[in-house]
C-alpha cells in the first residue's frame, strides 16, 4: 500500500454508510473517511469478518435494502486480512485484557499487524481498549 494513512474502519464505522441520515451521530465523518478512500487519499484493511458483521447487522435492521447494500460494501473490494497465528494470537491478548470480544478485538489486531488505525464508532470498544494504542473514535476522525 502506498498511500501515508492506513485504517481498519471497524463494522460500527461501515454500516454508517448504509444508515446514513442526518440523525446518524457522525455519520459526515463516516463518509468523508470512506471519500478519502475512494479517492485513493488512504488505504483500508479488513479482517474478512467484516462480511459477516455487516451483512447480520443489515439483514435485522434494513432487510429491505440489505442485499443492495451488501452488493455495494462487496463491490469496493476491500483489501482483507487472513486471519494468520499472529493475529488470532494478539486478538486473544486484546480479549483477555481488555475484556471484549474477539469480533471487535480482530480489527484492532489487524491495525496493530499492518501498522494502521482501527477507527471506531463503538465507545464502548473503545472504553475498553484504548490503551492497546492504534485506535481512534470516529468522532475524532478529521
Amino acid at each position: 500500500m502506498t498511500t501515508s494513512s492506513l485504517y481498519v474502519p471497524d463494522a460500527s464505522v461501515i454500516l454508517k454508510w448504509a444508515f446514513n441520515s442526518p440523525d446518524e451521530q457522525d455519520g459526515d465523518k463516516a463518509l468523508d473517511l470512506l471519500n478519502r478512500w475512494l479517492e485513493g487519499s488512504c488505504d483500508f484493511i479488513l479482517p474478512k469478518l467484516w462480511t459477516f458483521e455487516c451483512g447480520n447487522v443489515l439483514g435485522l435492521k434494513n432487510s429491505v435494502n440489505a442485499r443492495e447494500i451488501m452488493e455495494i460494501f462487496i463491490g469496493y473490494r476491500f483489501a482483507e486480512c487472513e486471519l494468520t497465528n499472529a493475529i488470532s494470537a494478539a486478538t486473544l491478548q486484546i480479549m483477555l485484557d481488555c475484556k471484549v470480544t474477539f469480533y471487535d478485538a480482530v480489527y484492532h489486531a489487524v491495525a496493530h499487524e499492518h501498522r494502521g488505525t482501527l477507527i471506531t464508532a463503538d465507545v464502548a470498544y473503545y472504553r475498553k481498549a484504548h490503551v492497546k494504542g492504534r485506535i481512534m473514535r470516529l468522532d475524532d476522525f478529521s
